[in-house]
Formats: structure tokens, C-alpha cells, sequence
């Protein structure tokens, strides 16, 4: 399992603050990648995110809300064929 950001972020990065892996990048540019990216190979599931997230915008990956659901193949893409961690 690995957490999923979805559209509600307010790139506001108190996540990336308390990642412990530090596997959560900004998406630029934001047009494209409008929230920030979690990846999924490296998320250690610690939740710390979660908690930190002031408007519930992260979820595991098998508990994504259906109305957000195109989140995960997005975050996924990110890292496998967008810019990654190169877009910080």
C-alpha cells in the first residue's frame, strides 16, 4: 500500500515537511501535476502525511473516494513516465 494525494490538496507542503523518506515532491509544472506527488515505490506507509494534511487530501491507495480515483494513475505516471523527483 502507498498514500495517494488527491485534487483537494492545497499545496500547502506540511506533508512533505513530515515525511520521514521524503518521497513526497511538488508537481511542476502545476498545470499538469496539480497536487503534490507521494511515490509509490519508496512510501514507507507511516501515515505521518495523513495526519498532517489539513484538508483530508490524502488517502491510501485502496481507499481513494471514487470521484478521485484518476489521482492514483496521475501519481503513479509522475513517477514512471513524468518528471519525478526532478520536478522540485
Amino acid at each position: 500500500m502507498t498514500y495517494v494525494i488527491v485534487s483537494l490538496c492545497q499545496r500547502d507542503a506540511l506533508c512533505v515537511e513530515v515525511c520521514p523518506v521524503e518521497c513526497i515532491v511538488e508537481g511542476n509544472p502545476e498545470d499538469e501535476w496539480p497536487t503534490y506527488m507521494i511515490d509509490p515505490d519508496n512510501c514507507i506507509d507511516c501515515g505521518a502525511c495523513v495526519a498532517e494534511c489539513p484538508v483530508d487530501a490524502i488517502f491510501p491507495d485502496d481507499e481513494v473516494p471514487e470521484e478521485f480515483t484518476a489521482a492514483i494513475e496521475l501519481n503513479a505516471r509522475f513517477y514512471s513516465e513524468g518528471p519525478g523527483y526532478d520536478a522540485a
